[in-house]
């Protein structure tokens, strides 16, 4: 489970939508797109998206919603260096996209978690928020990696 805390944070981000009454989410980034007849919200450059319990970090965050508006997101896709961190793990990776239909977080891309049971690398995580259970890959032939600690 040591993706799970940072990745449960981050489907409670994503589920908020871009801001909610309860929590607030900050979005920074160098250009924002909006595009309402695309349903789509376009973040790129020095993307930072802060929420209480998670912050990430990418080149570029689009976000696809439905006729609910922004706060109905279909998927989340961050692209480009991208890096999740709670107060007690880190994750990064090339691409992270999460579909609420299907409540699936894909990490791909060079991914790395960090927390302090130790550090797993792979090529892909996939975690089924709706069963909790994460699955780490080589992907393209790799292999996963893993170096824990006692505690």
């Amino acid at each position: 489970m040591i993706a799970r805390t940072l990745l449960s944070s981050l489907l409670l981000l994503l589920l908020s939508g871009f801001a909610s009454a309860q929590d607030r989410v900050a979005i920074t980034a160098d250009l924002f797109t909006l595009n309402e007849a695309g349903r789509e919200a376009v973040f790129t450059g020095n993307v930072v998206v802060t929420h209480p319990t998670v912050k990430v970090w990418a080149n570029k965050v689009v976000a696809n919603y439905s006729t609910g508006g922004t706060t109905d997101i279909e998927n989340f896709e961050a692209t480009g260096a991208v890096k999740l961190e709670t107060s007690d793990q880190s994750a990064t990776g090339e691409r992270a996209v999460f579909t609420p239909g299907d409540q699936l977080l894909r990490l791909t891309g060079n991914v790395k978690v960090t927390n302090a049971g130790g550090t797993v690398n792979a090529g892909e995580l996939v975690v089924n928020l709706a069963t909790n259970v994460s699955t780490f890959s080589g992907g393209s032939g790799g292999r996963v990696t893993g170096v824990f600690t006692a505690q």
